[in-house]
């Protein structure tokens, strides 16, 4: 799922971004993507929350469902949009059967270890940080 999100700048602030569809869900950053990779742990915090206290987590409305609603005339007013992953951070793990080719591996150890990493925790970063951008 993914989420449209705003983007705010006010002159000698950070940018802030917040949710339309998850009034409350709200981030910020000293720079846009930083703003945005700060939006993408909001977003997953704030689902969580919802679905532990049992709440319901609304769907994401379309780019022109957002951009048609009257009741978001004045939080689109000088915002920026952008569309924002949900990454779901379950507490659980999955064992899984990949393939690779062999000099790819020897690179993506070589990376983990260097990082002080496993392979999973390597391989998940970089799976996280491709799917943000």
């Amino acid at each position: 799922m993914r989420y449209i999100a705003f983007i705010h700048k006010e002159p000698d602030s950070v940018y802030g971004v917040s949710f339309p569809d998850l009034p409350g869900c709200i981030s910020a950053g000293d720079t846009i993507d930083e703003a945005v990779q700060h939006a993408v742990e909001a977003l997953s915090g704030h689902v969580r929350i919802l679905e532990a206290d049992g709440d319901p987590v609304p769907p994401p409305r379309d780019f022109d469902a957002i951009m048609s609603d009257p009741d978001l005339e004045e939080d689109r007013q000088g915002a920026m949009t952008t569309i924002v992953p949900l990454v779901r951070d379950r507490g659980s793990t999955a064992r899984i059967n990949v393939s690779f080719d062999l000099g790819l591996l020897d690179a993506i150890d070589a990376a983990a270890k260097a990082r002080k990493q496993t392979r999973s925790a390597f391989l998940a970063s970089a799976a996280r940080r491709e799917i943000v951008e």
